[in-house]
């Protein structure tokens, strides 16, 4: 199978269970639909691939182009964000005609395409994997404000982790480089490749632990004000925040809420779901601070381990590199224009597609939000 058919049809098996209303319906303005996310993956292919290079090709529907462009400018007008939920048609069912309408299309069409547009489709695909971890996370999200906490996947016994001790490791330091080298594919934000300085520092052997986490809990750390940014301490007290997203107590049991329903907290377990306000407060509290995005991607580079459990929260602001440009066209919105008011997580999660993890690897969120599995490894100064 070749890698088109690969990770379209692993779209697919992700709503494998999902009735038409789990894939209509959307929790809150950050997430979208399940279906939503089938058919935008769906939509790129259609509008950047096939409507502008293949002359034959008849769209699917003409509605579709305002109900599933995402953020694009230059695609026009678009369906509202915090409305997608709100489509109960088309349905599922039409949109997976709509996938196989695509798919049938681009099969046909990649034969005849210059290495130029091959390179978009490979865009195409790793932006339809990007989709593939949001639209767990979206469903997650859904059901965790179900009372009846549905899961997507079946429960099956948790894997051992090992309670691995907190350690350090001395980071590299002086003139270092980051970025991508060139080799494979990433996403323009990832280069170009340059210089940075680090100064002395160390950085943790593992993410912060659920066990951990208890900890910073027990000792008051959501109620102390000296360890959270303003910003951070005037969203704890007005989103009523006490413990990481997905968390409950049950009869004196700490539980979260998983792809597999609720589950008791796994001690040694990184936390996840935490946002950047949270996880700087923790590791004022610990007597650390975040690791920057160039120590961070330097120490991976250098054999850092425990990676890829959750996405980690770095200290360091989402913006262009020394030399970045935009790509020409639609598709140069992909990333550019968000390098405003974010802050860079590296590594990967258990949501992150196989293959799609690498060391250059720039996700970005908003400091507030942590429906994503996100959590933290600390570092400290020399």
């Amino acid at each position: 199978m070749s890698k088109f058919e690969n990770v379209r049809s692993h779209s697919i098996s992700l709503i494998a269970g999902l009735s038409d209303a789990d894939s209509t319906a959307q929790s809150m303005d950050d997430a979208s639909p399940a279906k939503w996310h089938l058919a935008h993956t769906s939509w790129f292919f259609e509008t950047f691939l096939l409507r502008d290079n293949v002359s034959e090709y008849r769209l699917f529907d003409d509605d579709y182009a305002f109900l599933f462009n995402s953020y694009y400018e230059a695609e026009g007008a678009r369906h509202a964000r915090p409305e997608r939920g709100l489509l109960t048609r088309p349905s599922l069912q039409e949109i997976l005609d709509y996938r196989a309408h695509v798919d049938a299309a681009m099969v046909e069409a990649m034969d005849g395409f210059s290495s130029q547009l091959l390179g978009l489709v490979e865009l195409g695909l790793h932006h339809e994997q990007q989709h593939q971890e949001l639209l767990l996370t979206d469903i997650l999200d859904l059901f965790s404000r179900n009372p009846i906490g549905p899961s997507l996947l079946e429960p099956k016994p948790r894997p051992a982790i090992i309670d691995t001790p907190l350690g350090w490791i001395e980071g590299a330091s002086g003139v270092q480089s980051i970025g991508h080298e060139g080799n494979g594919f990433a996403f323009d934000c990832e280069g170009p490749r340059h210089e940075v300085m680090l100064h002395p520092h160390m950085i943790a052997n593992r993410p912060v632990t659920n066990g951990e986490w208890q900890a910073f809990i027990a000792d008051g750390g959501y109620r102390d004000p000296r360890h959270w940014l303003s910003d951070g301490w005037s969203w704890v007290q007005e989103q009523n925040i006490h413990a990481p997203l997905h968390w409950r107590e049950r009869d004196g049991v700490t539980e979260e809420f998983t792809l597999q329903g609720w589950r008791e907290i796994i001690l040694c377990a990184p936390v996840r779901h935490i946002s950047l306000f949270e996880a700087d407060a923790y590791a004022s509290w610990a007597d650390a601070r975040l690791p920057t995005e160039a120590e961070w991607e330097v120490a991976a580079e250098n054999g850092l381990p425990d990676i890829g459990s959750v996405w980690e929260w770095t200290g360091s602001a989402y913006r262009p590199y020394p030399g970045f440009q935009a790509a020409e066209g639609a598709v140069g919105e992909y990333n550019g224009k968000f390098m405003s008011g974010q802050f860079v997580l590296k590594g990967g999660s258990v949501a992150t597609p196989s293959g799609h993890m690498r060391h250059s690897y720039r996700n970005f969120f908003y400091p507030h939000q942590r429906w994503q599995f996100t959590g933290l490894r600390l570092a400290k100064d020399i």
